[in-house]
């Protein structure tokens, strides 16, 4: 039960933080039952904002590698989050509170769309909840845009990597693992070179 030896002691003290495993088994199973659809937004405002666990430049920073390790963002980010505070039984503990609850209902749910698939309503419910959620991503991400403040290639460049992921992948269509790979190449270089003394 060892919290993040990265944090300074006097930061370990003033921040919150999860109080034991079961904590953080239903923190995550009830931001886990939040996440339909937009689960950045969710996770962020729980981690952020609500429990504080996380400051912004952080939760930016940690949900940048989530991103590039395989896997669902949201669980390799429970996983680091769990292993931050309590180790290896957190970082279970974590990992379990997003997928326990979760799988029932979503194969309770399967159970039931099975037998309602076919109805034109079902299909303009389910568009409706895209466009909440692509929303939802858009409004997160704007508002995690003051952390880029501190970054040290500065805003302008951020926003500029911002515009060009998005033309690769949502304009030219360019698969996701390129767009990641070269950016990715191209923002840790210039972040290196302006931390170098």
């Amino acid at each position: 039960m060892n919290p993040s030896p990265a944090l300074p002691i006097d930061e370990k003290s003033a921040r919150p933080q999860p109080q034991s495993l079961t904590d953080l088994f239903v923190s995550f199973t009830l931001l886990a039952l939040q996440g339909f659809g937009g689960v950045l937004a969710v996770v962020q405002r729980e981690l952020v904002e609500k429990k504080r666990w996380m400051t912004r430049e952080e939760f930016v920073e940690e949900w940048a590698v989530a991103q590039i390790m395989p896997g669902p963002n949201v669980v390799n980010i429970s996983l680091m989050i769990g292993h931050r505070y309590f180790g290896l039984p957190g970082a279970m503990a974590a990992l379990a509170g997003m997928l326990t609850v979760p799988l029932v209902v979503v194969l309770a749910l399967a159970l039931v769309y099975a037998q309602f698939a076919g109805h034109p309503g079902v299909a303009g419910a389910l568009r409706g909840m895209g466009a909440v959620a692509a929303g939802l991503i858009a409004a997160t991400g704007l508002k995690l845009m003051g952390a880029l403040k501190t970054h040290p290639l500065g805003l302008p460049i951020c926003i500029t990597l911002a515009v060009l992921c998005f033309v690769g992948i949502a304009l030219l269509r360019l698969p996701l693992v390129y767009v990641l790979l070269g950016l990715g190449v191209v923002a840790c270089t210039l972040t290196w070179r302006k931390l170098l003394p």
